[in-house]
């Protein structure tokens, strides 16, 4: 075939000819809306939209009268209801016997020797002087003292009279605890003894027995190799270089204005709008207010108030207060000291409990100590032998055979030719330009000494 265009002779893939529809390429009044995915794909004619078989949201009311009956109404069967029989209340009957009054305070209560409670708080000390205070206060002189008869008092005088009585109240816990004494208490605490071995101490283990050393074989010290430069020139085509197409152009010219500084001949114009337009009325000065001057009064000053002139006096009884008198606080009498603690309470001889202690198993020694410790009575001192380290040597492992440098890559490539695309070119090598369709395609045709050109291996770049 020896009519081509720019999509049938790219080889690498990235050129194509354009497909946007110009001036050029118009037929009448139609434009060309073709493109490569119509071509390739032409629609179906007869095609109709599939229905959806999803429901309609429509609210269907249901129409039938709704029954008022319920599966309650219609399940439930009442039963007969009685009444609960009420619980008869025990009779209280109360014990035979005599009861026991003695309590456990009576029987453990240790009695102790009380001192006489010291009081920490210091003695009060009065700061007297020796001048007489000669000043009378407001109160002796504005105070009038009524005579006031001293009011009767309407509690009756009764005097404390101790129950004669003894107190036999006691509590639950008096009437049905029993006291059953101390029980010791065995201790399942193993003993503390240390179990001493008389054998002696092996210090041999499976490694020292069973560990044979080796000999390690010598290092091997590979001599580095001499740098060999490449005698092939190096490549330094990229795809930048390869598909870019400088095309001649200008540099684009600034279309912002050239600062230039505005000035003018003329003389500056000092008149303005104002100056020219404005009137100038007269203004008279403001006149101030004169203030008038005070003139005291030259009559006599009633200084008489309403309350005065209509203020009625009445006579009243003086206020009696309803506060009780506050009574002394001190007696006369003595102080009865007496409690029902003090009356009904017998002290008993009772003599401390002595703590309970285990008995000692060692027996302790009456002579004097000797420096010897059971490490020293049972420790044999043997010859220490120098550990053995298993570790191996930080050495790097060697050998003299040589190193194989070769690799697959080395031996398997093969330079291959780089060909450049011949739709790289503005007018590509070998062809000659024809002509272009409707859909923008660009032909060229081929010629006969294209197959015996060899496409060349650089190109010159325009900036």
């Amino acid at each position: 075939m020896t009519r081509l265009c720019i999509c049938k002779m790219c080889s690498c893939g990235r050129h194509r000819c354009t497909h946007k529809p110009t001036a050029l390429y118009k037929k009448a009044s139609q434009t060309n809306v073709l493109s490569e995915y119509s071509e390739k794909y032409p629609a179906y004619k007869g095609h109709t939209r599939p229905k959806s078989l999803k429901p309609q949201l429509q609210y269907k009311a249901h129409q039938d009268m709704m029954d008022g009956t319920t599966t309650f109404r219609m399940d439930y069967i009442p039963y007969p209801v009685t009444r609960r029989p009420e619980r008869q209340q025990v009779v209280y009957k109360p014990k035979s016997g005599e009861i026991d009054l003695g309590t456990t305070y009576n029987q453990d209560f240790n009695p102790y020797d009380v001192t006489p409670f010291v009081p920490t708080r210091p003695k009060e000390r009065i700061y007297t002087k020796n001048a007489k205070l000669d000043t009378i206060p407001t109160y002796k002189e504005d105070f009038r003292q009524w005579e006031i008869s001293r009011r009767e008092l309407t509690k009756p005088d009764t005097t404390y009279q101790p129950p004669a009585e003894k107190f036999g109240n006691f509590t639950t816990f008096q009437d049905d605890f029993v006291h059953r004494g101390l029980v010791p208490r065995e201790s399942y605490k193993p003993s503390n003894v240390a179990k001493l071995s008389d054998a002696p101490l092996e210090n041999l283990t499976s490694n020292k027995l069973s560990y044979v050393p080796h000999a390690l074989e010598a290092r091997y010290f590979k001599p580095p190799e001499e740098y060999k430069p490449s005698n092939v020139p190096f490549q330094d085509l990229t795809t930048h270089r390869q598909d870019y197409q400088g095309l001649p152009s200008q540099l684009p010219k600034s279309y912002k204005p050239e600062a230039v500084k505005v000035g003018s001949s003329k003389p500056f114009q000092s008149s303005t709008e104002f100056r020219d337009h404005f009137q100038q009325w007269p203004v008279s000065l403001r006149q101030m207010q004169k203030s008038v001057e005070y003139q005291s009064p030259t009559g006599h000053m009633d200084l008489t108030t309403t309350s005065q002139t209509d203020y009625i006096k009445h006579q009243i009884q003086p206020f009696v207060s309803a506060k009780p008198f506050s009574l002394p606080t001190k007696s006369s009498r003595p102080f009865q000291g007496n409690t029902t603690m003090r009356d009904d309470f017998q002290p008993w001889v009772a003599q401390r409990q002595s703590v309970i202690r285990k008995q000692e198993e060692i027996q302790r020694a009456s002579g004097k100590m000797e420096d010897l410790t059971t490490f020293r009575a049972h420790f044999i001192q043997h010859e220490a032998q120098p550990s053995l380290s298993f570790k191996p040597q930080n050495a790097p492992l060697r050998t003299d055979a040589p190193l194989q440098n070769e690799t697959m890559y080395r031996s398997e490539f093969t330079p291959k030719r780089i060909s450049m695309c011949p739709a790289s070119f503005e007018s590509p090598p070998g062809f000659v330009f024809e002509n272009c369709d409707d859909q923008g395609h660009r032909f060229f045709r081929k010629t006969s000494s294209a197959d015996r050109m060899e496409t060349p291996k650089e190109m010159a770049l325009t900036a």
